[in-house]
């Protein structure tokens, strides 16, 4: 690489942050209370400086969490002896924050709620400061071939062959480097298709109410399932972006495409509502009844991501609740009678997975050292208690299944509903294994992907199976 003196003047979206911080503050503010969207507009109106200052004046990034590109960060700590300037188009309020932690920068440049530090604004900065020609810089979109014109040399960074060959013809392109990820794999790791698995829900009422042989059923449930999914996916989009700063904090979760850097947050913006969007279009096509059951869904699982998951207990609540509306969806979608006994198991067996994923998180917050789950209302020493209250409502659940045994729907559906009791044992076992597993410290943080991965949950589903399709046929 060339030797050079000329001040080394840096992008932060896109180049040193593998994220925007547009986005970035744009989505904290946010999670912090949803309706600063309707301000949003009378900001923008200003100017979109004037919008980064209002936003930015509202909202405080963890900078030490942020997803730093590490080749940009390798080249600004091993190049000292020339003047390195972070200069961005966001607001000054959160570059300097971001150039304090890195320490790496000997200037600043950026909005000032005025002047939006972009293109043709930052050439002129660039050019006043340092004059054309003396000076590099490294960034990552069209807008800086503006700046590219005026530069000494360029680096391109997370843009593609054709960007960089179109530095080339401004200025010398000292290095390209190329994007991390962003392609299918990576889409598929946002969108959570692994937890589809949970959308089986909708199918039980097809296996409780005895029409598994009947086409118009199945298609209808096979409707719902896909309803659900994508809708369900539209959510987590959501969720990961609304759950940016926690995430970057956990173990597993910092390594979620959005919060990795691993894709645009503002595609993720534009891929969630058109999820959920398919969905519901979906789900008016099976019947208007289950749209409106799928809607219900969507605004439980927006109060819990923006406000709910916040406030110790009502959280768990909520998880169970959004499991046993998926069993409601599946009923409706096939126009099938709900069962008193099928709902009230499913809320005390959901109670106790939602308790559960609660006590996985809280004891790897233990094994790390803190007290705490950030952006959760649980401390360290809720442990005890979590997981008291989980296992009693796991066995309330069977204990509801068990007397259901015995009531006169039992006796209605089943052939020989006495043959139900050998589920007792069976869901007995799975459900204190699962517990002692999360006591030992080794169960995934979300207790239905364990289960749909596990080959012991997958043999006891076979078991439960096997049993309940054996009271139904024999005498």
């Amino acid at each position: 690489m060339q030797r050079t003196h000329r001040a080394l003047c840096v992008d932060l979206d896109g180049t040193l942050l593998r994220s925007d911080l547009l986005y970035e503050s744009l989505l904290a503010l946010l999670a912090q209370n949803p309706l600063y969207i309707f301000l949003l507009p009378l900001w923008l109106l200003r100017g979109k400086a004037a919008l980064k200052r209002e936003i930015a004046s509202r909202v405080s990034l963890a900078v030490e969490h942020l997803p730093y590109d590490d080749r940009v960060l390798e080249l600004l700590r091993t190049t000292e002896q020339r003047p390195r300037v972070l200069c961005s188009a966001s607001d000054r309020r959160l570059v300097d924050a971001i150039a304090d932690h890195l320490g790496v920068f000997e200037e600043v440049m950026a909005s000032d709620g005025t002047r939006n530090l972009a293109g043709d604004h930052k050439a002129e900065a660039l050019n006043a400061r340092f004059r054309p020609g003396h000076y590099d810089y490294m960034g990552n979109a069209n807008v800086d071939l503006k700046v590219w014109k005026h530069a000494g040399g360029a680096y391109v960074v997370n843009a593609g062959a054709a960007l960089a060959a179109a530095a080339g013809q401004q200025t010398q392109v000292h290095a390209h480097w190329t994007a991390h990820g962003g392609g299918l794999r990576t889409w598929i790791k946002a969108l959570r298709l692994y937890q589809w698995a949970k959308n089986l829900l909708v199918l039980i009422p097809l296996l409780t109410a005895h029409r598994l042989f009947e086409l118009h059923s199945v298609i209808d449930a096979f409707l719902a399932f896909i309803a659900f999914g994508l809708c369900a996916s539209g959510v987590y989009l959501l969720n990961d972006l609304l759950d940016l700063a926690p995430d970057r904090q956990h173990a597993r979760k910092r390594k979620r495409p959005f919060a990795a850097g691993n894709l645009p947050l503002l595609h993720g913006l534009l891929a969630a509502p058109a999820l959920t969007a398919l969905g519901f279009g979906l789900a008016l096509w099976t019947s208007p009844a289950f749209a409106l059951v799928l809607a219900i869904y969507y605004v439980m699982t927006l109060g819990y991501s923006f406000v709910l998951k916040r406030i110790v207990m009502i959280d768990v609540v909520m998880l169970a609740g959004l499991y046993t509306v998926r069993i409601i969806g599946g009923a409706v979608a096939i126009d099938t009678e709900l069962s008193f006994w099928l709902l009230a198991f499913s809320m005390f067996i959901f109670l106790s997975l939602a308790l559960l994923k609660r006590y996985t998180e809280l004891g790897a917050m233990k094994n790390s050292g803190k007290q705490k789950v950030v952006g959760r209302g649980y401390d360290v020493a809720d442990l005890s208690l979590i997981q008291s209250l989980g296992a009693a409502a796991g066995y309330i659940g069977i204990l509801v299944f068990a007397l259901y045994i015995n009531s006169p729907e039992s006796l209605e559906r089943y052939h020989n509903p006495r043959i139900l009791w050998l589920l007792c044992p069976v869901l007995l076992y799975w459900i204190s294994r699962v517990w002692i597993i999360a006591h030992r410290g080794q169960m995934h943080d979300d207790p239905i992907v364990f289960a749909a991965r596990d080959g012991v949950s997958r043999i006891v589903a076979l078991v439960s199976i096997i049993i309940i399709g054996v009271a139904t046929v024999a005498w």
